[in-house]
């Protein structure tokens, strides 16, 4: 099975690079790692080129969702079975994204990353939201779901382009989760390490109280679309 990483980045200059490099010493083969500039108005493209990403460029700011998708499709043409969905921001230690890559489920399944928030330090707030998503989530989706904001996941493709997922924002993950969970797709949940810098260092552009709100409202009109076949 072909696994290529995809990194959306949205001016994370301070923090691509690195992500980057770390991938390409921990990727289990030689490939090429695919980073989808959300707009950024920093110098995001040119440290992930310098660093050796393929990098393709959104003239402006669409969303995390819509920059996974544009990778997706990129990795798609490059002829892969999947993609392993690395956050920019260095939270995902790149040996946690090369172990996704292999973890061994089906080519068809869909692989979540599940952090302990409490054990590695996450703000109380995004503890909070966490939990609201998880609730939510597990209840239309009808099993227990550990950690559904965790941003490192293994897609598989074509599968994930053709839930049709609406959300382009940070309500994609939450959205495509619920639909492959609907759908009857093996859902493996794998512990993995996660960082948090000190509060000074740290950049983030998911805001703890509208980005949930959000997401809420997105997996309210997607069970309005769905039917479940669990």
């Amino acid at each position: 099975m072909r696994v290529l990483p995809v990194v959306p980045a949205f001016e994370a200059a301070r923090s691509v690079g690195d992500v980057v490099s770390g991938l390409k010493a921990a990727w289990p083969v030689d490939a090429p790692i695919i980073v989808v500039d959300d707009g950024s108005r920093d110098d995001t493209s040119a440290q992930a080129e310098r660093a050796g990403a393929v990098v393709l460029r959104h003239a402006r700011n669409l969303g995390k969702g819509a920059a996974l998708l544009t990778g997706f499709r990129r990795a798609l043409e490059l002829g892969v079975d999947a993609v392993v969905s690395v956050d920019a921001d260095g939270q995902h230690p790149p040996a946690e994204a090369a172990r996704l890559a292999t973890w061994d489920a089906p080519r068809e399944a869909l692989v979540l990353g599940i952090r302990d928030l409490a054990v590695a330090g996450a703000p109380k707030a995004n503890q909070t939201s966490n939990a609201i998503s998880n609730f939510f989530l597990s209840t239309f989706a009808r099993r227990r779901l550990a950690d559904t904001q965790c941003g490192l996941r293994r897609y598989p493709l074509p599968q994930t382009l053709d839930l049709d997922v609406g959300g382009r924002g940070y309500s994609f993950e939450a959205e495509a989760l619920l639909r492959a969970a609907r759908a009857g797709w093996r859902i493996d949940e794998v512990p993995i390490r996660v960082v948090y810098p000190p509060e000074d260092q740290r950049v983030t552009h998911f805001k703890a109280v509208r980005d949930p709100a959000r997401i809420v409202v997105r997996v309210l009109a997607t069970l309005a679309t769905t039917r479940s076949r669990t």
